[in-house]
């Protein structure tokens, strides 16, 4: 039996259209996984979502065919690499890496001169692997995370405001 032919990963801007699919991608993701429930205690919910995208936020996501299958978000106000979530069935095929590429860019065109993020202390953990692979460093340990930190090859440690 021949395998059915899965159409190439498209990427392309957030649209306000897009919230409800970026919640069911982030509830999905195989590590470091939220509930509906506990998004919305963080504070993170759909009115939230749209309101950063219409201020200093940004955000792309990957699709295959209709389906969104990942998506990425960053604050060019702080210079945070504030998510990025990959449905379990797409991992491993580049499109993590293509959104954080996006982002990334985007943060450095915005006038940031230094990217962060936070994630899990567990070294093993894929993430942390996934982001050492691009670049990224160990910045400090706090409060049960791990922040890590991105320059552009030609700028020194300063930058955007951190937290």
């Amino acid at each position: 039996m021949t395998p059915i032919a899965t159409p190439p990963p498209q990427f392309r801007e957030i649209a306000t259209a897009d919230i409800p699919s970026l919640f069911d991608v982030r509830t999905r993701t195989r590590e470091n996984g939220y509930t509906l429930d506990q998004l919305q205690r963080l504070g993170i919910t759909p009115a939230s979502v749209e309101h950063r995208l219409a201020t200093s936020f940004k955000g792309w996501l990957g699709t295959v065919g209709d389906e969104v299958v990942a998506f990425c978000m960053a604050d060019a106000a702080t210079g945070e690499l504030w998510v990025i979530a990959v449905l379990p069935d797409f991992e491993g095929l580049g499109i993590g890496g293509r959104l954080m590429a996006l982002a990334e860019q985007w943060l450095w065109q915005s006038g940031c001169r230094r990217a962060w993020l936070t994630t899990d202390l567990d070294p093993a953990r894929r993430a942390y692997g996934f982001y050492r692979r691009r670049g990224w460093t160990d910045w400090k340990t706090e409060d049960g995370q791990r922040w890590m930190e991105l320059f552009p090859a030609t700028v020194s440690a300063a930058g955007c405001r951190r937290p």
